[in-house]
């Protein structure tokens, strides 16, 4: 398995006790889920992988680059999404204003950023989207159902072509059958080349096996000192 993620006894502790770990796995160029109660350390360890927090004890090696250490290069590389008060978005602001807001955000300051109209929100919103309907320029962002809100969020990450893209808690989205479209769309984005780690309460091989996708699974559970990621037809057939 080629890895973008190696992680050793890496753990993150403050004074009233663990957050998570000591956990050591691999995450591979597919799809990785991360799969835990709330209260886990999830969201926490998933901003650990792509460098926004700094653990406390292991080492850990993402994209080739040595974290903390390497941090800046790391962010650069990886896009996240799902994040609760990160990459929430404004609900009375339309769909094109938010993909023009991102753009202006990763472009250089001295570029002209143009107004986005139907077309611009089409080329932004492809890939995360696939067969989903990608709503309107015009659209508020308030009228879009659930799927549509998660998957543009993703698509706002993906704006800066990371290698790897970070999604939080998988189960904000609360009907089955949005969560089906949603795990069809992550690992679709995975088979289209972007590594893809996500993070769920728990390993949904219902949804899973009848998209016939097996991601590698990690499971943090706290009375476990030691968490290796394995694939899920191992683990869970």
């Amino acid at each position: 398995m080629q890895s973008t993620v190696r992680a050793h006894d890496l753990a993150l502790r403050f004074k009233r006790g663990a957050v998570y770990g000591p956990l050591s796995f691999e995450a591979g160029t597919g799809l990785t889920v991360l799969c835990g109660p709330t209260g886990s350390g999830r969201t926490s360890l998933m901003l650990t992988l792509a460098g926004r927090m700094k653990p406390s004890e292991g080492t850990l090696e993402v994209l080739g680059h040595e974290l903390p250490k390497r941090a800046r290069r790391v962010q650069k590389r990886t896009g996240i999404s799902g994040f609760h008060d990160i990459d929430t978005l404004e609900e009375s602001v339309t769909v094109g204003a938010a993909i023009r807001e991102r753009t202006a955000w990763i472009s250089p300051w001295w570029a002209f950023i143009r107004t986005v109209d139907d077309a611009a929100v089409r080329r932004a919103c492809a890939a995360a989207f696939g067969d989903v309907p990608i709503p309107a320029a015009d659209t508020v962002i308030w009228d879009l159902d659930e799927v549509q809100t998660v998957l543009l969020r993703a698509a706002l990450a993906l704006m800066n072509e990371p290698s790897i893209l970070f999604f939080d808690q998988v189960e904000q989205v609360h009907e089955p059958e949005s969560r089906r479209i949603l795990w069809q769309r992550l690992a679709a984005l995975a088979a289209m080349g972007t590594s893809v780690i996500a993070s769920a309460t728990a390993p949904e091989t219902d949804i899973w096996d009848e998209l016939g996708i097996w991601p590698t699974i990690v499971m943090m559970n706290k009375a476990v000192p030691l968490n290796t990621a394995v694939p899920m037809d191992q683990e869970t057939r």
